[in-house]
């Protein structure tokens, strides 16, 4: 089974990321940094960490106000930077370790946490920041991340006490994954900072300590104070610290301080911190019983003949071919689509079964792969075939024989209403 093996501190500023890129260890006024995130480094590869559960917030890059949720967990098997405004950093990408991720994402949803998912996303500052100072002053650390993208920017944000509950949970999701893995729980942002309005540069380094002390020894304290306090005492922004509370959840009760630091230079107080996990091996029978509970909703589906679950794992294994047909709702994809639909798949790197799947229209074998029927409906409406001409197929039918079926024999799609005239449809060459 999986074992929390302690948990990990980390600002995630920019300011770091442009010190490693920058070559500033050597600078006394960035040194300080480097210090910190050494340490760090040096006890990730000391205690053979094979996944770090990445805790942070993106900073309106990946994630827009368009579609803003709470709590975003990565499911990819690969993260690479993200531009945020003035190209990509050159940092290696991120692998990804995809099946903990989907198994914590399935065991959260359990918990009754209504999570989203994420994949072909990068990454920006609030991960890479840290994760990529890993790679200072000693060779790589060739580990996998599980990222978890948290809504902080936006009011209503979750509080300190939901941030704690799900690290609670997280324990629990990460000791029943059965494969024998050394994770480490690592929670970015803060400290204290705060970068709008009049009150802009905002540091305070006396809550900062006293923050740093109770998320040791009493994170109840913590759970019960309210955003404004947090706001109130290490700045509006500096209030993403309640991240650090998933992770203090996610650790048992007998935790000890391997490292705290501390650096103030100019925006934010930069930290650094690890915890270590004496917390014991789970009891087995517990953990047979929370893999239980993990998959009781959909215990028995397997069983239902011609049903195919859009699961986590079949959204992940055809990503590519999903996202290439969702993107039919967009007026230049559906003109290539038609026009050349070889050019276009080249370019997405579709594969030549995927390929052949969609040119031959084989609709029940997209959805035995794992193709949502979302984005089929999509493709339907764009060759100019009707929702229950591929209900028919699905079924080995005619359409006739469907229609006959049903108590009104009616054909429809979601295709816009314009005469028949203006849309022919689609052949192979």
């Amino acid at each position: 089974m999986a074992r929390i093996i302690g948990g990990i501190g980390a600002s995630h500023s920019p300011t770091i990321g442009f010190a490693k890129d920058a070559n500033k260890q050597d600078d006394p006024l960035w040194a300080p940094i480097f210090t910190g995130f050494k340490k760090i480094g040096d006890w990730v590869r000391a205690q053979e960490i094979d996944v770090i559960f990445m805790i942070y917030n993106d900073h309106v890059t990946s994630f827009f106000f368009d579609h803003y949720s709470a709590f975003t967990l990565g499911v990819d098997d690969l993260y690479v930077a993200a531009d945020e405004g003035g190209g990509a950093r050159a940092v290696r990408p991120a692998k990804g370790h995809a099946a903990l991720a989907r198994h914590i994402g399935t065991a959260l949803v359990a918990d009754e946490f209504d999570m989203s998912f994420f994949q072909g996303k990068p990454l920006d500052h609030g991960c890479l920041s840290p994760l990529s100072m890993l790679e200072y002053d000693a060779p790589p650390w060739d580990g996998e991340i599980v990222p978890l993208q948290v809504g902080v920017l936006q009011l209503p944000t979750p509080n300190a006490r939901r941030c704690y509950k799900l690290g609670k949970s997280l324990r629990k999701a990460i000791e029943s994954f059965p494969e024998d893995l050394r994770v480490a729980v690592m929670a970015t942002g803060g400290l204290s900072h705060q970068v709008h309005g009049e009150r802009a540069g905002f540091i305070n380094e006396t809550w900062d300590q006293e923050f740093l002390e109770l998320l040791e020894t009493a994170p109840e304290k913590l759970v019960d104070m309210r955003l404004a306090e947090y706001a109130e005492r290490g700045g509006m922004e500096g209030a993403e610290v309640i991240m650090w509370l998933i992770m203090r959840g996610a650790l048992s009760d007998k935790v000890r301080k391997v490292h705290s630091a501390t650096y103030a230079p100019s925006m934010a107080n930069i930290a650094t911190l690890i915890f270590e996990d004496f917390g014991g091996a789970p009891d087995a029978a517990e953990v047979a019983l929370y893999r239980a509970h993990m998959n009781y909703e959909l215990a028995g589906v397997e069983a239902l003949e011609g049903t195919y679950p859009f699961t986590l794992a079949r959204s992940s294994a055809n990503f590519r071919i999903n996202d290439f047909l969702h993107r039919l709702i967009e007026p230049e994809h559906r003109r290539r689509f038609l026009s050349d639909f070889e050019a276009l798949s080249e370019e997405f790197e579709l594969s030549s079964d995927e390929r052949e799947l969609i040119a031959g229209r084989n609709w029940i074998e997209m959805v035995r792969r794992g193709v949502s029927f979302f984005v089929l409906e999509k493709m339907a409406a764009v060759i100019g075939s009707s929702n229950p001409a591929v209900y028919a197929n699905f079924r080995g039918e005619t359409l006739e024989k469907f229609l006959a079926s049903r108590k009104a024999p009616i054909t429809y799609s979601v295709f816009r209403s314009v005469s028949r005239a203006s849309r022919q449809p689609w052949r192979m060459a």
